[in-house]
């Protein structure tokens, strides 16, 4: 019998930059592609050309669109890999839009670069272009949920993973028995997204940990937004809400749509300013299988909102100063058309910024949220006098009780568990807590182990 195993090449001891190499016999299949993010001593591995050849690489399996799962493709293909790259549909839609604008942001970091002379480079290049990642687009290959498609000696299957839009589990079938790889597991009290599918009667499981040491705050996730947006309308004032693109400003429209209608907020201007959400809109729309949210009410939800585009009108959002709401990018206040209109709205006590997520330390949003009375942007200070509130109910993850009882929903316990895509406190959280509550024997692997299956 053929030799089985997984190569934990990314995603083991942090959060960030999945990618899982299965080995059965002769095939080689990578489990999602994605970039390290975050500390710069994660991001140097960006660089490293990783430890397999990705010419050997049969194909690549896609658990879901997020940049940390797929946003080294083009970088991979630039390394030599021609396989196919399998994804959702869904997923390849998305892809579509994030790929290319990732390969936007490396071209103009390494022009920044140069512009400033701070690489050690004399002409500092872009992990990948715009073109790279257009490229890699044609390399796709869907497979819907249910459906079953052979690569080499191993065969693939979806399962839905709830999350993000076209998220999915990814079972192999191996000599060594059935593998599946979670992904990122949605939550099932999500506002827009459909729970993730029971597991099934995997031999082996590589779960994400990301929640694996706390739990979601309870609560009505909607009545905690309504009051203080409400109080800021009412005084007239503008409510900025940064945002990522994918999931949340979809999530925070559904929100906005649900109050103005029961008369719990009234009815004032929605602005996205985010080319991005946008696009992404548009494909969430263009999917109502795939979430709670059917044809109609995607055109009154997605419908409420005014989409800008283009620099003139992001202008003229910031420039009025009348009541409204606007969605912007980026979620952390790192980047993005949200920095003007930071710029433009915080220094008025009327206003609302409304923070619906976690936000790292360093970034703006956590020196908003700690009590920042100014915040640094594009070179200057801009003062804070607007009302700053924090939203921790709006997470697109399972947190570590609806990991645990997704896991617990396998038909017998599996050979081996293992934990990846999550900060060492987290995984080692989970690790103990599956312990205690199943009995089962959990691993946490390390960059770059490579364990046999068998």
């Amino acid at each position: 019998m053929a030799t089985t195993s997984i190569g934990f090449h990314g995603a083991a001891g942090t959060v960030t930059g999945s990618r899982f190499l299965l080995e059965n016999g002769a095939t080689k299949v990578l489990v999602d592609c994605g970039l390290f993010q975050g500390l710069k001593v994660l991001r140097k591995r960006n660089w490293r050309r990783p430890h397999f050849d990705p010419a050997d690489v049969d194909a690549v399996v896609l658990t879901h669109a997020h940049i940390d799962h797929s946003g080294y493709l083009p970088r991979l293909v630039r390394e030599g890999f021609r396989g196919a790259i399998v994804a959702t549909p869904a997923t390849r839609d998305l892809c579509g839009v994030l790929l290319p604008d990732c390969g936007r942001i490396q071209e103009e970091d390494a022009r920044y670069a140069a512009r400033k002379g701070f690489s050690k480079h004399e002409h500092p290049e872009p992990l990948y272009t715009e073109e790279d990642a257009h490229a890699t687009l044609r390399r796709f290959e869907t497979l819907r949920v249910g459906e079953e498609l052979a690569l080499g000696s191993t065969t693939l299957r979806f399962s839905g993973a709830g999350h993000i839009l076209g998220a999915a589990s990814a079972t192999l079938a191996t000599d060594a028995g059935a593998v599946l790889f979670s992904g990122d597991l949605g939550r099932p009290d999500d506002l827009i997204m459909r729970g993730p599918d029971d597991p099934g009667s995997p031999d082996w499981v590589v779960m994400e940990s990301t929640y694996g040491d706390r739990d979601h705050e309870s609560g009505d996730p909607i009545a905690a937004f309504a009051r203080p947006v409400a109080r800021a309308l009412e005084r007239g004032g503008t409510v900025l809400v940064p945002s990522f693109a994918v999931a949340r400003t979809q999530a925070m429209l559904f929100v906005v749509t649900d109050l103005m209608e029961r008369g719990e907020l009234p009815e004032c201007r929605v602005f996205v300013d985010s080319p991005m959400a946008t696009d992404v809109t548009e494909i969430y729309a263009r999917h109502p299988e795939l979430h709670r949210l059917d044809r109609e009410r995607c055109v009154d939800v997605f419908g409420r909102a005014t989409y800008t585009r283009t620099v003139e009108e992001s202008k003229e959002v910031s420039a009025d100063d009348g009541r409204k709401i606007v969605i912007s990018a980026s979620g952390m206040l790192t980047g993005g058309r949200v920095l003007h209109h930071l710029k433009a709205f915080a220094g008025d006590e009327r206003n609302l910024i409304v923070l619906p997520g976690y936000q790292p330390p360093g970034t703006r949003g956590r020196a908003l949220i700690d009590g920042a009375k100014s915040v640094r942007v594009h070179g200057r200070d801009v003062r804070v006098a607007a009302e700053v509130v924090q939203m921790p109910y709006f997470s697109a993850h399972a947190d570590r009780g609806q990991l645990v009882s997704w896991l617990s929903k396998c038909a017998a316990p599996p050979k081996g568990t293992f934990l990846v895509h999550g900060d060492p406190e987290a995984s080692d959280a989970l690790r103990c807590k599956v312990r205690d509550e199943l009995g089962w024997t959990v691993d946490v692997p390390d960059q770059g182990e490579v364990v046999e299956l068998g």
